[in-house]
């Protein structure tokens, strides 16, 4: 194959991938295009109850002892008719966190609120299983869910509950709010990431009748919901996607509140944020995989279908966006010239610019903000834009790792591993944990971080030749913009690496554990 052939296989290449990167970008803009339209659309309960509602809330833990008590005291402190109310600590723990956390159940039930503990001798179905066991045993008529690190407001159930009035609510969600927010510029950040989806995405989907999702925590379900779409099952590792998507399909509705919140810890340490991204990614297109096919198929709106396609294959941004990595070079700095005035190298590359400039979403992170504090939050959100970039782009390799995990057990109907989020104690910026020592080099746990900086260091001896070939162009304004892109990427690449590197080396050298609690692997359903 002759030279030039190679180049316009790698030019077309790069370019069908940048359209396909760039389909997703327009995607998050036509969501705050509907989140505009219908922000003023704001939800009022049909009626209210003459009699409360029984409600049981549940409390999945594994191996939780620095936030255990929390969880419990704050749960049982909701501002709720005792008699009416039930709360179910399930607890798979298999360390002295089932000790602290059945202790601590004990103390508040001696004090008359209704505490139970559950727990389980296996860890079947993680996440998911215990939260069906749990539900066979006991009688509530609506369930709250709430994750070990999260801190439920005293008055949740009282705002959320009466909107069941309506029989056709079969799940509310409330926005994620965060404890640790002004940690480090790593949990800034992914709050930013968060306060996007929350404020901006489940608002549009959901005011503009388009499908949303529970998040796993923070919500209440009516009961009749999760058992007619199903149950809780476990053969992806985001259950709480999967079970959202069943439940609309039957045709129960969901409802979002983003003016109540429940706040959690982020993660503050890079292994935690990614082993948390790792799942998330896995198991969204494992839920695609399982679930898009039938959506696609059913007797539903084009927006409802439409949208659930872009929600449920986001993922696929993660592994364009490695390719587009590897064909940079090749592309720009061996066929092309992007310093060549009125060339196509220029077009392409100053395309490639503004298509992943505004993929980023600037505007969509900015007005999320300036929702929820103001312009002037909003307006100094732009300040973060690099760091949010760069991460978005550092953590591409793994989310890879992840989609393609997704597929390779959905060929070989294999169960998947389900690496839990740890939990620090944060509050504000204090972390509390103690942790064991653990011992973290092994092959195994180097390989993803050295290729992270593997590719953070090509990205810079792209950034090192494009400075080399502007020093020697006759127009160096043709292609000074690409400079801060490179830089990005490679600063992206790198410090989510060396973040990695780090976070292992402390962990070995401070006696702090690897945060992963991987046991036996998750059984598949039939």
């Amino acid at each position: 194959m002759s030279g030039h052939v190679i180049g316009y296989v790698l030019i077309a290449s790069y370019v069908a991938v940048l359209l396909a990167v760039a389909s997703y970008g327009v995607h998050r803009y036509a969501l705050l295009y509907l989140y505009l339209k219908h922000r003023k659309d704001v939800s009022k309960p049909v009626s209210t109850f003459t009699l409360a509602p029984r409600v049981t809330v549940q409390l999945p833990m594994y191996n939780e002892d620095v936030v255990a008590e929390r969880i419990i005291a704050a749960c049982c402190k909701i501002d709720y008719p005792l008699d009416r109310l039930e709360i179910q600590v399930l607890d798979d723990s298999t360390d002295h966190s089932a000790e602290i956390a059945r202790q601590c159940c004990e103390d508040w039930a001696a004090k008359g609120y209704p505490v139970k503990y559950v727990h389980r001798s296996n860890r079947e179905g993680y996440k998911a299983g215990a939260l069906e066991a749990g539900l066979s045993q006991t009688q509530g008529e609506f369930i709250a869910i709430f994750d070990a690190d999260f801190v439920p407001p005293r008055d949740m159930l009282r705002n959320v509950v009466d909107y069941f009035t309506d029989p056709r609510i079969g799940m509310v969600q409330v926005r994620w709010d965060h404890l640790n927010r002004e940690a480090s510029l790593l949990t800034r950040s992914q709050a930013i990431f968060l306060d996007g989806h929350f404020m901006i995405e489940h608002t549009a989907r959901n005011r503009s009748g388009r499908f949303m999702h529970f998040n796993g925590t923070a919500g209440v379900w009516r009961r009749q919901t999760i058992q007619d779409a199903g149950g809780w099952q476990h053969d992806t590792l985001t259950e709480d996607l999967d079970l959202s998507y069943r439940a609309q399909m039957k045709g129960w509705q969901f409802l979002y509140l983003p003016q109540y919140a429940a706040p959690a810890e982020l993660p503050p340490e890079m292994l935690a944020f990614k082993q948390q991204a790792h799942r998330w990614t896995k198991g969204s297109f494992q839920t695609a995989i399982k679930l898009l096919p039938r959506l696609l198929c059913m007797k539903l709106p084009w927006r409802v279908k439409s949208e659930g396609f872009f929600h449920l294959t986001n993922t696929l941004v993660y592994p364009l966006m490695v390719l587009l990595t590897l064909l940079m070079y090749p592309t720009f700095f061996v066929f092309l010239s992007p310093f060549t005035a009125h060339s196509w190298g220029q077009v392409i590359f100053s395309t490639s610019l503004f298509i992943l400039a505004t993929c980023s979403a600037g505007a969509f992170f900015v007005y999320a903000q300036s929702e929820l504090f103001g312009r002037r939050a909003g307006w100094r959100t732009l300040l973060y834009m690099p760091a949010l970039m760069a991460l978005g782009v550092g953590v591409c390799i793994n989310n890879t790792k992840a989609v393609l995990e997704a597929i390779w057990s959905a060929i070989r109907r294999q169960p998947s591993e389900f690496i839990r989020t740890p939990k620090y104690g944060v509050v504000g910026l204090v972390n509390t944990r103690i942790w064991r020592r653990d011992s973290m080099w092994s092959i195994r746990k180097l390989s993803l971080p050295a290729v992270e900086v593997g590719f953070g260091l090509y990205m810079a001896w792209c950034l090192y030749t494009a400075v080399a070939m502007l020093w020697q162009a006759d127009d160096r304004l043709a292609g000074i913009a690409g400079i801060p892109f490179l830089c990005i990427f490679s600063a992206g690449y790198l410090y989510v690496g060396f973040g990695t590197l780090y976070a292992l080396w402390k962990m070995h050298h401070q006696h702090l554990p690897a945060p992963s609690a991987i046991v036996a692997p998750a059984t598949v359903s039939q």
